[in-house]
């Protein structure tokens, strides 16, 4: 890989928000913000693209960081390149991200069986859940991973309704767009061995110029959700309505619009990804082990849980070393990115182990 590892900054796009199919009650209706995963194709899609992933070798990606003022609206930028015929992977749940295709198409396997096909460019909404794709390759895009502010700012949808589908950009962001792509695609062209800086300048100046201005107050309860997903692998939420001059249902509506799931999943998603991480540490502890695995109702809850949120097993993350989606998960992403990532908590092992 070049670069910056796989995770570096993006890890706010696997931070994202899986469902199990639980409906959230607001108001006199149901509102089912969370993707039930057990749609026969889905889950056949899934175990087919573990056992025939694109070998990460393969593969190159390199992180280019945005300006100093899009960092709470762009995580990183990045520039994927694969040379196969084939490509096939899963996404882990992740937030939402601006892709501009360079090279390829492809299309990407959701919950109820939907495939969506890819656009020259790319919308893809907040995933609620890991979902598979196969791109037609050469492969090779360019796109910006949005934080929760980022994703409302640049396309004015809430993230719970313009969730687990791709959009065309061009319909949702106008005819700039499809200028950008244009523009991405000739620099490409002109130097296809580039580190990525010039493009990452050119989607600078377009996203500047399409953020819209949020409210303050929904800001603050962004913010909000970040330190209390920080505070623990399993915080209660409670705790976040505490903190929140909003009624708990407003506060979910917010949570919803923003990051695209319920306040419960954020946290189910969280805990996942970051046991994942942690679990992969070089020499990690017999007594962190037991810790970590104490977050779940047991063994089989706690492989449900990540294979769910991230499309592989624990024992497929944890025996490929080389794994695109284990390095999305590596711990330091959790300690190094701010503020669009909640930081690890402490664990009462990490006394243990001093």
């Amino acid at each position: 890989m070049n670069g910056s590892t796989v995770g570096d900054r993006l890890i706010e796009g696997v931070v994202a928000f899986t469902g199990t199919g639980r409906v959230a009650e607001w108001n006199s209706g149901k509102r089912a913000m969370d993707r039930a995963t057990g749609d026969a194709a889905w889950t056949n899609a899934v175990d087919g693209a573990e056992a025939g992933l694109t070998a990460a070798e393969k593969m190159s990606l390199t992180y280019l960081p945005p300006a100093a003022d899009l960092q709470p609206f762009v995580t990183t930028y990045f520039l994927f390149r694969c040379d196969e015929h084939v490509i096939r992977d899963v996404q882990p749940a992740a937030v939402g991200q601006l892709q501009v295709y360079l090279r390829g198409h492809g299309r990407m396997l959701y919950p109820h069986g939907r495939t969506d096909r890819s656009f020259p460019e790319t919308l893809q909404g907040p995933t609620t859940v890991a979902a598979p794709f196969d791109v037609e390759g050469p492969f090779h895009t360019f796109g910006a991973a949005l934080s929760a502010l980022g994703w409302a700012a640049l396309t004015g949808l809430a993230a719970d309704k313009a969730a687990d589908r791709l959009h065309d950009a061009n319909a949702v962001l106008g005819p700039g767009a499809g200028e950008l792509g244009a523009a991405v695609r000739a620099a490409y062209e002109r130097d296809p061995t580039t580190d990525g800086s010039a493009l990452a300048e050119m989607a600078d100046e377009f996203v500047r110029a399409r953020l819209r201005p949020l409210p303050k107050a929904h800001m603050e309860v962004v913010g909000q959700v970040t330190a209390w997903l920080g505070s623990s692998l399993h915080p209660p939420v409670q705790a976040l309505y505490d903190s929140s001059s909003y009624s708990p249902r407003q506060v979910q509506r917010i949570v919803a619009r923003y990051f695209g799931s319920s306040p419960t999943h954020l946290v189910r998603a969280y805990r996942a990804t970051r046991v994942v991480a942690l679990l992969s540490e070089p020499g990690v502890s017999d007594a962190r082990v037991a810790a970590l695995t104490d977050e779940f109702y047991d063994q089989s809850h706690m492989i449900r849980e990540i294979r769910e949120f991230t499309g592989r097993t624990p024992s497929r993350l944890l025996a490929d070393d080389d794994s695109i989606v284990r390095t999305l998960l590596d711990v330091r992403n959790f300690r190094e990115i701010e503020p669009n990532v909640a930081p690890l908590p402490r664990l009462e092992s990490d006394d243990d182990d001093a």
